[in-house]
């Protein structure tokens, strides 16, 4: 019985993953199709919609305003509904808090995040961390010291983390990606067969 259960278990390890990759991307792609299908079915003649073109409206919407968010005009009002969203109590929280794990982890913003590092919190017992901000604010550069690097040392398995500031020459630099090194602090260290 206990082969059995061992047996099951590896499968379910073998196939949750990629089930739960495809039916997410099912999902956001149905979600898409449905929403800006319904939108275009309002608009359009009804000979003209045909399955898909909602997705398709709705991935070249995002290319668009991908394209826009560069334009002084945009990201002027884009400022200005961050500064209106950031006035809401409850809201303002949501809000920065999603925004700062997309800023973080976003293509365009890499380069902030672009340091994957040991830190060393007791004798021989070292945290891996991602260094966020080598320019933290000025009123913790004035409490803390003018040569100050913020990073960011999360916990396993999604479940929060801590940011930290230390001088930089307290920092042991590691040489692997920062998707690799997430991949590893979020799964607690166990790493996938494919993961080499």
């Amino acid at each position: 019985m206990k082969r059995l259960a061992a047996l099951t278990l590896q499968g379910l390890v073998a196939v949750l993953p990629v089930g739960l990759t495809l039916y997410l991307i099912y999902w956001l792609l149905l979600t898409m199709e449905t929403i800006a299908g319904t939108a275009l079915r309002a608009v359009l003649p009804r000979d003209w919609y045909f399955g898909g073109l909602g997705l398709l409206s709705a991935l070249l919407l995002l290319m668009l305003v991908g394209l826009l968010v560069n334009a002084y005009a945009i990201r002027h009002l884009l400022r200005l509904g961050d500064a209106l969203l950031s006035s809401i109590p409850l809201v303002k929280s949501v809000h920065g808090a999603i925004q700062d794990v997309l800023r973080a982890f976003s293509i365009a913003d890499k380069k902030q995040a672009d340091s994957v590092v040991l830190v060393e919190v007791q004798e021989n017992v070292r945290l891996l961390g991602f260094v966020t901000s080598r320019h933290p604010p000025d009123k913790l550069r004035g409490a803390l010291g003018p040569n100050i690097v913020g990073v960011y040392l999360p916990m396993s398995y999604q479940l929060g983390g801590y940011t930290i500031y230390l001088a930089p020459e307290q920092l042991q630099p590691v040489d692997i990606s920062v998707e690799e090194a997430m991949r590893i602090a979020v799964t607690g260290g166990i790493q996938s067969p494919n993961s080499d």
